[in-house]
């Protein structure tokens, strides 16, 4: 089972979203200690959750969605439903379209549900690496929120790097961690590796640590569609009776012109148990 916290992460939503799902019945964790309070979920609810986000992007209210969600609507009218939302979202406006991707990700991990294979997950330890990160806020885990800050983000780097006479040697690694001020926000690192100096100015050089035990998937297409290939990351970690500790790294391998085309390594920290 997962906390609220490390589900939260696996599903792509807000710990205070879960608590208001908890509280209106629309998801009930599958496990709550009476000691304690604590709200424990099985990676089985994330086909619950994945139907209440793609159906709240449908623009049903609260009661509607549970409505809907507890009549058990099949899979195949639902993606009529997100198709018809798909095609109302490409005659909005430009700023719109961030939003139809993540639609069309809720969908594909709807549809892969019970298909996608977790043998394609690989557990191995990965080394400590040097690299150069610029550092933001991004308002939560949503990879809208965190698209529109991380790309920004090496726009700048890699031109800061440019100006510095530094090349990079390795591919990018994104990483995050929760925002100290909290409220579901994350801090946001857009690293690459380099063999520089440590030390900080226009950008930082730091160390970042070995991991000893990383679940790790490889994710093909623009992150912006990374959804079905995380949360078959975070059931094989569930079946596997792991606990993942943190938010999973993103390794750039390939990363041509063309979005859908690239290749990222999720790299998801495990305890040492």
């Amino acid at each position: 089972m997962f906390n609220i916290g490390d589900f939260a992460r696996h599903g792509r939503v807000s710990v205070r979203m879960l608590r208001h799902y908890d509280a209106t019945g629309l998801l009930r964790p599958a496990h709550v200690d009476p000691a304690s309070g604590y709200r424990h979920y099985t990676a089985a609810q994330l086909a619950r959750l994945n139907r209440i986000i793609a159906l709240k992007d449908l623009g049903f209210t609260l009661r509607q969605v549970h409505d809907i969600v507890d009549e058990k609507v099949e899979a195949e009218e639902l993606r009529g439903m997100l198709r018809l939302r798909r095609a109302e979202l490409e005659t909005a406006v430009a700023a719109e379209r961030a939003r139809l991707t993540q639609v069309e990700a809720r969908l594909r991990a709807i549809e892969s549900e019970g298909h996608m294979p977790t043998n394609d997950v690989v557990l191995k330890s990965v080394p400590a690496v040097r690299v150069a990160r610029l550092t933001a806020t991004a308002a939560s885990f949503d990879p809208e929120d965190i698209g529109s800050v991380i790309g920004p983000l090496y726009t700048v780097l890699f031109r800061r790097l440019e100006l510095a006479g530094i090349a990079p040697t390795g591919p990018g690694v994104s990483h995050y961690e929760d925002a100290p001020e909290g409220g579901g926000r994350i801090t946001v690192h857009a690293a690459v590796q380099v063999s520089a100096p440590l030390g900080s100015g226009d950008f930082e050089v730091v160390d970042l640590p070995p991991v000893e035990r990383a679940a790790t998937i490889v994710h093909r297409g623009a992150m912006a569609t990374v959804l079905p290939t995380a949360q078959t990351l975070a059931r094989w970690i569930d079946a596997g009776g792991h606990t993942s500790v943190g938010y999973p790294r993103e390794v750039t391998l390939e990363c041509p012109e063309n979005l859908d085309d690239w290749v990222t390594e999720l790299q998801a920290p495990l305890d040492e148990a």
